[in-house]
């Protein structure tokens, strides 16, 4: 008996595929990297009790006893408190759930990168892997520089209120305001690799990031006094040099990609022309490649037999 079933169509040699193709893969992208992500949720979840939860709380948890605690509880605890009955449902699992995205960050960023590359050419491929790597390490550094001034800022901004006060956070504006600032430390990390981004596709010159660097650093001081969630001076200096740090080895960047661009440039003879000026052409054909391809199976004319069948 022949086999009825539905066989999976064969991929294309040349790459090429229908909008309903790309739509499917997608989908099917998708449905992957959301599993990863159910994945990385629920072992958070489960690791919430196991560390999580206090690796959380540490920050809290190290602050001088007179600036946090409960009326009566001993110097060692650091209780959070909810003000309802699913609060600390939820707040398990927003924490779960992020902490599932990050974990699982690279199963679903190669689902991702697997349905682009087949557009991208060779050196767009190596860029992309390079900036993927970039900027996951920058978000990650700022991330961890947040979490390790997190007790810094908190006790700086809980003991404004003075003596005799003793500060009764929620669970839920704690966590927060951890989440939030780690987010925001990590995503101010990033600036600095879209300048080096510009700087790569011609855009923005390494003169221009030169002749702006005190307003670069000004506003880098200014972004970091209005970014950050504790507005206390010690978190913005601690998120804003690091990314001045960061804009100068972005200018130094820029300055060694200008260099190898003017030198290739200078052997291409393409020195020295204006915007409006033709660059130098070859004035003869070109030589046609007159060599079959190996893909080109379609028997030509002079291949077909000449005598017929009878």
């Amino acid at each position: 008996m022949r086999d009825r079933r539905p066989r999976r169509p064969e991929r294309d040699a040349a790459a090429t595929m229908s909008l309903i193709s790309h739509l499917r893969e997608l989908r099917n992208r998708i449905g992957i990297a959301l599993f990863f992500v159910l994945i990385g949720t629920a072992v958070a979840f489960w690791w919430y009790e196991h560390g999580l939860g206090e690796f959380i709380r540490a920050p809290y948890c190290g602050l001088d006893p007179d600036l946090r605690g409960l009326p009566g509880q001993s110097d060692g605890d650091c209780d959070l408190v909810i003000t309802n009955v699913l609060g600390g449902a939820l707040i398990r699992l927003k924490i779960s759930f992020i902490v599932g995205v990050v974990v699982s960050a690279p199963f679903w960023l190669y689902q991702l990168w697997a349905f682009l590359t087949p557009g991208l050419k060779k050196n767009e491929k190596r860029y992309g892997v390079g900036f993927v790597a970039a900027s996951t390490t920058l978000f990650a550094l700022g991330a961890a520089l947040a979490y390790v001034s997190l007790d810094k800022g908190l006790a700086l901004l809980l003991g404004l209120a003075g003596d005799g006060v003793t500060a009764l956070l929620t669970a839920e504006e704690y966590i927060g305001f951890v989440i939030s600032l780690l987010v925001a430390f990590g995503v101010s990390f990033e600036l600095p690799l879209i300048a080096v981004a510009l700087n790569l596709i011609g855009v923005l010159s390494h003169g221009a990031l030169a002749k702006s660097r005190r307003w670069i650093y000004f506003l880098t001081i200014v972004f970091a006094a209005f970014i950050t969630p504790t507005q206390d001076p010690f978190t913005m200096l601690a998120m804003a040099a690091p990314m001045c740090v960061l804009f100068e080895i972005a200018i130094q960047f820029a300055r060694i990609v200008d260099k190898r661009r003017a030198k290739r440039e200078a052997e291409q003879g393409l020195t020295g022309l204006d915007d409006d000026e033709a660059s130098p052409l070859i004035d003869g054909p070109s030589a046609l490649d007159t060599t079959p391809s190996p893909l080109d199976t379609t028997p030509s004319r002079l291949d077909e037999p000449t005598h017929t069948q009878r």
